[in-house]
């Protein structure tokens, strides 16, 4: 009798030992499985916070590229001859014209910049061999032939800027250079007519 008794006990004990085993070996699988769901999170938001730096220059037309390039680097000559006029020139009439040059075409610079940013395209930074050449050309002249050469030059470039600036606004597709275009040339007009003034003065 008193071994069977041992016997129950003893199956009992082993019974009690398997049970309190079981939640062990659970909890392990939980801990062990936890980090999965926690670590595809994180990489989803990290994948969510990058940045779209796709730029929106592939939107412009060769046509508004060109204008853009051409307007940029014309802005930067009229501002940087405009400077040479109002220290060089001799007659009051070209000094100030350079004068209006560097005002105008500063501020026309600036909005151009403004707009360029918006779309993610970069402006020359400098000017390109033939403005160099005409800008260098001018520094080299003193008095009376300053004077001249400088009026003869923005009375040409004037002209020539107004077909591009047209052009622009018309045949132009990306909205907010056309509209810059429209918006400067009556500028440009007031501009060709004060320099055409300038020149008969030196004449």
């Amino acid at each position: 009798m008193k071994n069977f008794v041992v016997t129950l006990f003893a199956a009992a004990a082993f019974v009690a030992c398997k049970k309190n085993e079981a939640p062990q070996t659970d909890s392990s699988v939980v801990s062990t499985e936890t980090p999965a769901p926690a670590e595809s999170g994180t990489v989803i938001n990290d994948s969510a916070n990058i940045p779209n730096k796709q730029g929106k220059d592939h939107l412009l037309s060769d046509q508004d590229k060109k204008f853009a390039d051409a307007a940029a680097t014309g802005g930067q000559m009229e501002v940087m001859m405009g400077k040479l006029a109002e220290t060089n020139a001799l007659n009051p009439a070209v000094k100030s014209l350079g004068a209006m040059m560097v005002t105008d075409h500063s501020k026309a610079n600036d909005e151009l910049k403004t707009i360029a940013s918006s779309l993610n395209y970069t402006l020359p930074s400098n000017l390109d061999t033939e403005k160099q050449k005409k800008y260098d050309d001018l520094k080299a002249k003193k008095g009376a032939d300053f004077d001249k050469a400088y009026a003869d030059l923005m009375v040409k470039d004037h002209k020539e800027d107004i077909e591009e600036f047209k052009k622009e606004a018309s045949k132009g597709t990306e909205s907010s250079l056309k509209s810059f275009a429209a918006k400067t040339l009556p500028t440009l007009e007031h501009h060709l007519k004060e320099s055409e003034k300038a020149n008969n003065t030196v004449k």
